[in-house]
């Protein structure tokens, strides 16, 4: 029976912890919208034979770059190719790091 008051304790002072700790996962697809103001960023990616969008809230201290260089938030356009990691978080996905790793071009003649 003295175990259960240290477990209950353990259990209550490491809960806070694991909830700050959320999994990573990561998603690597087409810029959609970028919305400057909110800090958002949707990303079209593909799963399978389908297409998901990821809709994600970019603080500030997220780690922006291209080519290893530091890129502003406000640099990202539609049609970017990027790589994000991110997690779930109250109230949505929140991105870690965001790197462009190229851009969508449109082909001469609008043909695909």
């Amino acid at each position: 029976m003295r175990r259960l008051p240290f477990l209950l304790a353990f259990v209550l002072t490491a809960a806070p912890a694991a909830a700050q700790q959320s999994p990573h996962d990561s998603v690597q697809g087409a810029v959609r919208v970028v919305d400057v103001r909110a800090r958002t960023i949707e990303v079209t990616t593909g799963v399978g034979m389908a297409l998901r969008v990821v809709r994600l809230r970019v603080p500030p201290e997220t780690r922006i770059s291209a080519a290893g260089a530091p890129l502003a938030f406000a640099q990202l356009k539609p049609g970017d190719i990027i790589r994000v990691s991110f997690g779930s978080r109250p109230g949505g996905s929140v991105a870690y790091a965001i790197e462009r790793v190229g851009r969508l071009e449109a082909r001469p003649g609008g043909g695909q």
